[in-house]
């Protein structure tokens, strides 16, 4: 099997990307008895490796996160000191869930993530139940909400409205019950009447026509094990990772979801912040010069919007397509 195949087949890499990157920083194989085979250096993504090889990444650090998004916030957080320990945080643009995955592991309490696309987070962040996926939601029109009503909605299944025995009327001649002796303290004004109980029957014989028929109202419960599950719109941190989509018409939505003094923290790729006359060919930009323009365009937003711009500095991450990003760590004033 193709080595870049057999790595994400192993649970090593979360994508082929992934998997090419960590070939990149060093991989070997060897098959046999363990200690005894030499060990194989892979040399490219396509060597053909078998199934059953043992197999060492020699550089883990790609493998820490399901993508390579969860090294740049790691090092942004390192570089500012923030520690999103026992906190909600809001994760914009979540996609496969890098940030998601490193806000967990710097021991975050909560991780609601909210994405345009549908079906890439990473299933072992889906199953985490520390993380609501929001799906097929645009950051730009988010609200608190239509935050809450898309937690909810993620949160939820529709399942048949139950059945209220509570109403079950008591029947007549309820005294029969009790081997037809009434005795001084028997009280039948709570026997339903007759056209009660049929009435009953026919609601009863309506809705296991409409089951059968497919056409039960359903009603929306929380699935099992998240019933308690914090949804509440208001977070400490607010990370983001967008594309095709400038931050100034993000940061308007995102503000209102930031506690007072929550700190926000943005990747910031100077290609969806420019005119398409400012960007070079092949998407990248070209001249320094532009990125002074961003950064002065993202500054004078944040301020706009009540946010304190406390650092502006370079990822410690490069981007993958050859392109310069950057963080913006803003705080919102108490």
């Amino acid at each position: 099997m193709r080595i870049d195949q057999l790595l994400v087949e192993r649970g090593l890499a979360s994508s082929r990307s992934q998997a090419q990157r960590l070939i990149a920083a060093g991989v070997q194989w060897r098959a046999g008895a363990a200690g005894v085979a030499p060990w194989k250096k892979v040399a490219k993504n396509g060597d053909e490796v078998p199934d059953a090889a043992e197999i060492e990444l020699l550089d883990l650090a790609e493998a820490r996160y399901v993508s390579r998004g969860g090294l740049k916030l790691e090092g942004a957080l390192r570089a500012l000191g923030l520690d999103p320990a026992g906190q909600r945080c809001l994760d914009v643009g979540q996609s496969t869930g890098g940030f998601t995955d490193c806000l967990l592991q710097a021991g975050a309490a909560q991780v609601i993530g909210v994405d345009v696309g549908q079906g890439q987070l990473h299933e072992r962040l889906r199953q985490d139940a520390r993380v609501v996926c929001v799906e097929g939601v645009n950051a730009r029109a988010l609200s608190a909400e239509a935050l809450v009503e898309a937690c909810e909605e993620a949160l939820s299944e529709r399942v048949e409205d139950v059945e209220d025995n509570a109403t079950l009327p008591q029947a007549p001649y309820a005294w029969m019950r009790n081997g037809g002796v009434v005795d001084d303290d028997y009280n039948d004004s709570d026997d339903a009447k007759e056209h009660e109980v049929e009435a009953f029957k026919a609601q009863r014989a309506e809705r296991a026509r409409a089951r059968a028929a497919g056409q039960l109202p359903l009603v929306r419960r929380r699935r099992p094990g998240h019933e308690a599950t914090d949804v509440n719109p208001s977070f400490a941190l607010v990370t983001g990772d967008l594309s095709f989509i400038s931050l100034t018409l993000v940061l308007p939505a995102l503000v209102p979801l930031l506690r007072p003094d929550g700190d926000l923290l943005m990747l910031v790729k100077p290609q969806f912040e420019l005119q398409p006359g400012q960007v070079g060919k092949g998407g990248i930009v070209r001249d320094p010069a532009m990125y002074a323009v961003v950064e002065q365009r993202l500054r004078d937003a944040a301020a706009d919007l009540g946010l304190h711009v406390l650092a502006w500095f370079d990822s410690p991450i490069a981007g993958g397509d050859g392109n310069r990003e950057f963080f913006i760590h803003c705080r919102k004033a108490p």
